[in-house]
């Protein structure tokens, strides 16, 4: 059991997970998007990309998201005209999500500032390790 916060694994990847997302908040914000607003973003162009036409609770998942958060954040998306919510014709409760033009243009911009702000703050972690470790991790069950 550590005896101190420098040594507790869980107090370190707080402090880790605080520093990263300062991060990724200063990569985004030149480009107009919040994290959130960029993981949704992101999530709903690449399902988009596969042929997909995702509802709200489909890019929730994607995302790892809360699903009430994920609606609210999609609607401040479709307010900067990134998306557009559609009633889907086979379940009026649920919102079928298209990336707009808008949005088709921004979404690889922002994962590209994304990409280059991971690269420089994983620049000191062993190559390879630590990937496979975070998915260890986040998945501990596959």
């Amino acid at each position: 059991m550590p005896l101190s916060p420098g040594e507790s694994p869980g107090f370190l990847l707080w402090h880790t997970t605080l520093r990263w997302q300062r991060e990724m908040a200063a990569a985004l914000a030149p480009i107009g998007l919040t994290h959130v607003q960029f993981v949704l973003l992101a999530c709903t162009w690449w399902l988009n990309k596969e042929g997909e036409h995702p509802n709200q609770l489909a890019v929730a998942r994607q995302a790892g998201t809360d699903v009430k958060m994920a609606s609210q954040v999609l609607r401040t998306l479709e307010v900067k005209g990134l998306i557009e919510r559609e009633v889907d014709p086979s379940d009026t409760r649920a919102k079928r999500l298209r990336v707009t033009e808008a949005g088709s243009e921004l979404a690889p911009r922002a994962i590209a500032a994304v990409e280059l702000a991971d690269a420089e703050f994983f620049k000191r972690a062993p190559a390879g390790e630590l990937v496979p470790l975070l998915k260890r991790l986040a998945h501990p069950s596959d």
